[in-house]
């Protein structure tokens, strides 16, 4: 193990101290590991974002693998009982920040890529990486933008495997074949400010939500379906109030998110919590935002050479999910029909002493290079 080319491409990787939105060199290693493939690497950089488009061929199917070399802060460096950007081996594990999200995927892939090229170096359509330093920041600047890019010059993408850590117990169980979206709305319910032992002469506007939100609360927003739990309502936030405790407030501010399936649409949701508030009689401001859309990949050919690779190399039966978060693969889902998230134990990320089990990366890269067997056959 100690001599594996992604166990070294992964350890470099780390070494290097790419906090969102930096870099810190990791994309011009990348670029130099594929352009001897024959990619070719073009830098789609965009305010302070380090981007990163690389294609080999140009017929179809594109089969693209996405994902992000910056990562979180570390944290206190005395809840490290390493340096985080010095990868350390401990107890059969590798630690360092970025090593489960994603670094371990993105040497995972350039490797499996060589070894697949090596291998059948007339293989039917194009392979390609999107790498951005931007999804760990606010996301603006980095995939967005070179689908923005890919999708105004005409480029057409057909499968993508985004890296993102979906493992859970062990190596291969979880696929993430969509995400739910999420909207997060401020609700700011406007009433007569005035002292408590002159009610009359005041209006309380926590009183006034109050009712309206336990319907929203208590409401039943869809059913979900075979892929998605149903759409889920929760406040987040609430504030009202100057301290005193002689005061009735003249305002309430609710903050709240909604994460929901393709069974809802965010003009849906957004329509029948303005019924409910209006129902209630409330004097109320609302403002929306829009985190990003469901996307999903039902069963189908990449899902079903994901999980086949996945069951050849491990032996493990890969479920499919939508639980979690969102990811970049919402933006993709815009320019390619089949998205889906795949790789290494999640346990860690995130944390202190972030790690990944150095025994998984092999099966890691393999996992990756058979779906390249799969989506990209020799030519005839």
């Amino acid at each position: 193990m100690s001599g594996s080319p992604v166990r070294a491409l992964c350890e470099a990787l780390i070494a290097l101290p790419s906090v969102t939105p930096e870099d810190a060199g990791c994309q011009a290693l990348i670029a130099q590991r594929l352009e001897p493939l024959g990619f070719a690497c073009e830098s789609m950089d965009s305010g302070p974002v380090a981007n990163l488009w690389a294609r080999r061929g140009t017929e179809a199917p594109v089969l693209v693998f996405a994902g992000h070399t910056d990562v979180v802060p570390s944290g206190p460096l005395e809840d490290w009982a390493s340096p985080p950007f010095r990868p350390t081996e401990r107890d059969g594990l590798l630690v360092g920040r970025g090593a489960a999200d994603m670094k371990s995927s993105i040497a995972a892939f350039i490797v499996a890529a060589e070894e697949f090229i090596a291998a059948h170096p007339r293989h039917r359509g194009s392979i390609a990486l999107l790498i951005t330093s931007d999804e760990e920041g606010p996301a603006i600047e980095g995939t967005v933008h070179v689908c923005q890019r890919l999708s105004e010059r005409g480029e057409t993408l057909d499968y993508c495997i985004v890296g993102e850590p979906t493992s859970v117990r062990a190596l291969g169980d979880t696929i993430k074949n969509g995400r739910r979206g999420s909207m997060s709305g401020r609700l700011t319910v406007r009433g007569i400010q005035g002292h408590v032992a002159y009610p009359h002469l005041a209006r309380n506007p926590i009183h006034d939500v109050a009712p309206a939100l336990a319907e929203l609360a208590g409401a039943h927003w869809d059913e979900g379906d075979e892929y998605f739990p149903p759409t889920t309502f929760q406040v987040s936030n609430m504030r009202a109030g100057t301290g005193a405790g002689n005061v009735i407030p003249g305002e309430a501010i609710l903050e709240f998110n909604f994460r929901f399936s393709t069974a809802s649409t965010p003009q849906g949701l957004q329509a029948r919590v303005a019924a409910i508030l209006d129902r209630h009689g409330l004097a109320y401001g609302l403002e929306w935002t829009i985190g990003g859309l469901p996307f999903l990949t039902p069963r189908g050919t990449l899902c079903d050479a994901l999980q086949g690779a996945i069951l050849d190399e491990t032996g493990v039966q890969a479920d499919l999910s939508t639980t979690g978060g969102t990811s970049d693969g919402r933006f993709i889902a815009h320019i390619c029909p089949q998205v889906v998230e795949f790789g290494p134990i999640n346990a860690t990320i995130h944390q202190s002493g972030e790690h990944i089990r150095l025994d998984t990366l092999e099966p890691l890269k393999n996992i990756y290079r058979r779906a390249l067997e799969r989506l990209l056959p020799d030519a005839p």
